[in-house]
């Protein structure tokens, strides 16, 4: 048996579609797995046991991509998105199978007319926002169910990301059990400031434990701001480290905070408890779709108003989490 699963979207989608790749080995264990992703998310599958092959996919290319597989038994969108159903829909696979969003309607005809099955998932921001009591799976149990309509029946509900010896050595030198606060774009969204962003890291430091920052490229400005500013405060800056070692690091520490789901994703695949701000739009449905997942967590909302008041009581419902998440 041939699987081809997709996940050509965002890399903290495809950490938490490991567990239903888990769950197709364990319920397929014979067949031969194919997994297509992007090049910005292949790096949460470098080495995936339960894959037997990774295919490097643009999604412009998804639909030849599809064409030139052969042989595919079931073929699976892991993502409710435009290219993965089409790339799915080109193997002409016996099975194509994937989901969508209620409310999105081209992408639920396109799923009708080129899928042979396909689920629809509840999540949608202005429903949840209308009816705070409406049931939302977390996005690993939406994927999850995308086994079970295979006919998967070993489900393994863990995420599953590892890390080499060679990445735990290379950051055996940062210290053990640190809040670690990870710098990405969505810190400035919704007028916070990097001022407010020093100032939760002085309030943090009430903690008395090691305080780490971590951040990728796109925010090489603001990883400068935080060192002029902090003068001692950050224990460690740890910028640009390969993914194995961000994720390594994410081991050792006692709890994240983020603004950034892909660090909220590998928090919750390496253990750790998070506390994590999400934009104040969309908030009933983003905190509970893409919050921590099976880790402890605090998941807190940015104000609506932009005002110094505002953002002082959010920095200190920031901190609380963070004692909340620490506490035995």
């Amino acid at each position: 048996m041939k699987i081809l699963l997709t996940r050509l979207d965002r890399l903290g989608d495809l950490i938490l579609s490991t567990p239903a790749i888990r769950s197709f080995r364990r319920s397929f264990p014979e067949a031969e797995i194919t997994l297509a992703c992007s090049r910005r998310n292949a790096v949460a599958v470098a080495d995936n046991p339960d894959l037997d092959r990774v295919l490097i996919v643009d999604a412009d290319r998804a639909i030849s991509v599809g064409r030139g597989l052969r042989g595919i038994d079931l073929a699976v969108a892991l993502a409710p998105c435009t290219a993965d159903i089409l790339c799915v829909a080109a193997t002409r696979a016996k099975r194509r199978l994937g989901y969508t969003y209620v409310r999105r309607w081209g992408t639920r005809l396109l799923a009708h007319c080129v899928l042979t099955e396909h689920l629809v998932a509840s999540a949608d921001p202005v429903l949840v926002e209308r009816d705070p009591e409406l049931p939302v799976p977390h996005e690993v149990d939406q994927i999850l169910a995308l086994v079970r309509l295979a006919g998967g029946e070993e489900i393994v509900p863990e995420i599953v990301l590892p890390i080499s010896a060679a990445d735990h050595q290379a950051v055996a030198g940062y210290p053990e059990q640190a809040i670690l606060l990870h710098l990405a774009p969505r810190w400035r969204l919704s007028g916070y400031t990097e001022t407010n962003l020093i100032a939760l890291l002085h309030d943090l430091r009430r903690y008395r434990r090691p305080l780490i920052v971590t951040a990728g490229d796109d925010v090489a400005d603001l990883v400068e701001i935080v060192r002029r500013a902090t003068d001692g405060l950050v224990d460690a800056v740890a910028d640009r480290l390969p993914f194995g070692q961000w994720a390594a690091l994410f081991a050792r520490a006692a709890c994240i905070v983020t603004v950034d789901t892909s660090a909220t994703h590998v928090a919750s695949a390496v253990g750790r408890p998070a506390v994590v701000l999400f934009e104040h739009a969309a908030f009933a449905l983003n905190a509970r779709e893409w919050a921590p997942y099976r880790v402890a967590a605090v998941v807190v909302r940015k104000p609506a108003q932009s005002t110094d008041a505002s953002f002082s009581a959010m920095r200190q419902e920031l901190v609380a989490g963070v004692g909340r998440v620490l506490s035995p």
